[in-house]
């Protein structure tokens, strides 16, 4: 059993390498080479896994409770009491939207009720891992129709817990909830909720101090680790979905200053084991559906994502922002998300929803998520070239497009430039390759972009079409002279300011469209021809005073 465990992770790692490297490659989403690979893995491609005993299912649990601590992690708990209005309201409005309409088809189409109420409440789901990510990545978490989609997703996270207990009733067998089980739930859900207030300030106030004196990585780990475990175990002990305790254990670790150095050392556990969730997400997709009735699998797809686009766009809507906004973020929503084959899954061990039925929505599920990328991108563009806040339109930074600005380059220099720029009032984006560079900025609030500025679509993700200023702060000037080109050819009318090493580069940077070059190499020299010059005046001085003794 256990041969066949290490086998089968081995493949899905090897598995997820060669996804990566080819989607880096060819400019495709990681995500999407990811369910590939578990499609071509899974019993409808090569058969190489079948996960019968459920065994990579358990582990892939653990890289969606590692990536919702990284969620919470990026979390104050006053943003999330901001998100108040915008949660219910939007949150609400959406699930109805899509699960009733879709109910009732699915029972006029023969499906009995139970597995009609629990198919289309799943169907309604959205991704808060993969959209949070993107959203973070990308720049947009801390904008407004980010922020809006961020609470529709934490509402459907918390109207699982409900939906969960709901299946025996579905059933008609076993316990099944009553009014009294719900308050001791509610009851013990603000008792959840003090604990994690509590050991947050425990943490901040006495724990932190402790480890951080050790000045150990290895036990920052440990620490951390323990805790996520702890707090998933506790939240599940009390009747809570374990995922919102990994949520909560991030909020706990999030907004103080060891905040970045945990998600630093985490990443890695986090993409491993994101990897084996994705990949075994995979294995459940069925191709032969699609080649047994095309019309119809396509027609449903299709379907699906418009029904779910445009509930997300009401309840964007709902919650005031334009159109084009609220259009193009409700893109970004149009698909079904993992806690959806949670509640799928345990309504097919339940006998309520048949096999025929379970293999359907899966496999749409997961095509869902395959065209996720690509509308999500095509959706933020929109919404990033919108107003995108009727109530507050001073909140968002597309309203001061005139002291736009965008610093590439994460390094001292383009730190030091970032928070000038904020400190005079201007909207600033920050753009590096690595994200754990851009995650200290990321949590005070500054929009960031990870990615290869060189590659335009990183460029038109910073909105360079749009900036006044542009200054350019990486170490290689190859790579600044590429930059600066591509700066060029999107947004000719920019202000570009380059720092670049060598003396040499400032022409050519000039010529690819800088407009101000400033050179390591010349301002190193003045620097030290000015020292040299006050040494002499010194001698000269000492000199005259000797004299005159």
């Amino acid at each position: 059993m256990l041969g066949s465990l290490v086998y089968d992770l081995l493949i899905i790692l090897a598995a997820g390498l060669l996804a990566g490297l080819v989607c880096r490659w060819s400019h495709v989403s990681v995500l999407v080479g990811y369910l590939v690979m578990g499609a071509i893995l899974g019993k409808g491609g090569l058969h190489w896994i079948t996960d019968e005993q459920h065994h990579i299912e358990y582990i892939a649990e653990v890289g969606v409770f590692l990536l919702l601590f990284a969620i919470g992690l990026e979390f104050a708990l006053d943003e999330l009491s901001q998100l108040g209005r915008n949660l219910v309201i939007g949150g609400s409005v959406q699930m109805l939207l899509v699960a009733v309409p879709l109910a009732a088809l699915l029972h006029w189409a023969g499906v009995s009720w139970p597995s009609a109420f629990l198919i289309s409440a799943a169907a309604s789901f959205s991704s808060t891992v993969v959209v949070f990510k993107v959203l973070s990545e990308w720049g947009h978490s801390s904008l407004p129709h980010g922020q809006r989609a961020i609470g529709i997703l934490l509402f459907q996270d918390i109207a699982l817990i409900p939906l969960l207990l709901a299946v025996p009733l579905l059933t008609g067998t076993g316990h099944v909830a009553s009014v009294l089980d719900y308050t001791m739930l509610a009851f013990a859900s603000v008792l959840f909720v003090g604990s994690v207030v509590a050991l947050r300030w425990t943490l901040a106030k006495w724990i932190i101090p402790l480890f951080t004196s050790y000045r150990s990585p290895e036990l920052v780990v440990l620490f951390t680790l323990t805790t996520l475990g702890g707090v998933t175990f506790l939240a599940d002990a009390v009747g809570l979905p374990a995922a919102i305790g990994a949520f909560a254990a991030g909020l706990i670790f999030g907004g103080n200053r060891w905040t970045g150095q945990v998600d630093a050392l985490i990443l890695p556990f986090r993409e491993t084991f994101a990897v084996v969730f994705f990949v075994s997400l995979g294995l459940f997709f069925e191709p032969r559906l699609f080649a047994r009735d095309p019309i119809l699998m396509v027609g449903l797809l299709v379907g699906l994502v418009a029904l779910k686009a445009a509930a997300a766009t009401a309840g964007l809507r709902m919650t005031k922002l334009y159109w084009q906004a609220a259009v193009g973020m409700g893109m970004g929503l149009a698909h079904v998300g993992e806690f959806a084959f949670l509640l799928v899954v345990l309504g097919q061990q339940a006998g309520i929803i048949n096999e025929s039925d379970y293999e359907v929505f899966m496999t749409l599920a997961i095509s869902s998520l395959l065209v996720t990328p690509l509308m999500l991108k095509t959706g933020l563009r929109w919404a990033s070239t919108s107003t995108t806040d009727e109530s507050s339109p001073h909140d968002t930074p597309l309203e001061l497009a005139e002291g736009q600005a965008i610093v590439i380059g994460a390094g001292l220099i383009g730190r030091k430039m970032t928070s000038a720029l904020e400190i005079m009032g201007r909207d600033v984006c920050l753009v590096d390759l690595s994200l754990i560079n851009l995650h200290p900025f990321a949590q005070y609030g500054f929009r960031t972009v990870t990615g290869d500025a060189t590659d335009t679509t990183i460029l038109e993700l910073a909105g360079v079409e749009n900036a006044m200023l542009v200054i350019v702060c990486v170490p290689d000037d190859d790579a600044a002279v590429r930059i600066v080109r591509a700066i060029s050819e999107l947004n000719p009318s920019t202000l570009v300011l380059v720092r670049c090493r060598y003396q040499a580069t400032t022409k050519l940077l000039h010529k690819a469209g800088a407009g101000v070059v400033v050179s390591e190499e010349a301002e190193a020299s003045n620097a030290l021809l000015t020292i040299v010059s006050g040494i002499a005046k010194v001698d000269e001085l000492v000199d005259d005073q000797k004299a005159r003794r």
